[in-house]
């Protein structure tokens, strides 16, 4: 997370012009009227929120006007899909800045990096995952779930580094060269959090996940024999 005094004009207005885009077309397309008449659904939206701002206050704070926590956006996008994913995202970004854990200006740039490009990258795995329709169950964890978060923790890291360095005003560090040794660092723990939510999910509440075909991956053996016949 960046703070807006690292940030310039010009970022934070390609920040706005790229998140307020995706968010408007998140409310074209939320499923509003299953979401208003399903109470369970509400429910698992608010608690995913409440998760979700939880998780963004675990961080470290830097006293260069950077701050470091984990992101979750995959888990969060495999389970409510990537409208209300979204939208649940800039909810938990608002609590932080009623917090003042979070600059408003710099809304625009943080969505982006910690809201939109997880629920597209976690998106477009699922999409991809769903286009082969596997059987394996564990195909679904580990291509949904553990290796879409640790792509996202590298993504949103690097694209992070960019914004700074385009910037200007933040002194990169004389040990940048040997960060990449770090990453795994960052990426290793992202993957653990959300594999393992996504894994007790599938395990104990699978109607939960909105982009689970539980049709197809927990279909019994039998049944699948006699379907190849």
């Amino acid at each position: 997370m960046i703070a807006a005094e690292l940030l310039s004009t010009e970022s934070m207005t390609l920040g706005w012009c790229l998140y307020l885009p995706a968010l408007l077309w998140a409310v074209c397309r939320a499923p509003w009227v299953e979401l208003f008449s399903d109470s369970r659904r509400q429910h698992l939206l608010f608690g995913t929120i409440f998760a979700l701002f939880l998780l963004w206050l675990v961080r470290r704070d830097f006293a260069s006007g950077l701050s470091y926590h984990f992101i979750g956006m995959t888990a969060v996008t495999l389970l409510l899909d990537w409208p209300l994913a979204l939208l649940g995202g800039l909810v938990a970004q608002l609590g932080l800045v009623l917090l003042g854990r979070q600059d408003c200006a710099a809304l625009g740039v943080n969505g982006v990096l910690l809201v939109l490009v997880p629920v597209l990258l976690a998106e477009g795995f699922a999409k991809l995952v769903e286009h082969y329709q596997p059987r394996n169950l564990f195909v679904y964890i580990f291509c949904c779930g553990f290796f879409p978060a640790a792509l996202t923790a590298l993504v949103c890291l690097l694209l992070g580094m960019g914004v700074l360095w385009s910037g200007g005003l933040f002194e990169m560090p004389p040990w940048l060269d040997e960060f990449a040794g770090y990453l795994w660092m960052v990426m290793f723990p992202e993957a653990f959090i959300n594999g393992t939510v996504i894994s007790a999910l599938v395990v104990f509440q699978p109607e939960w996940l909105e982009t689970f075909n539980r049709t197809r991956y927990l279909q019994a053996p039998w049944k699948e024999d006699d379907e190849r016949r």
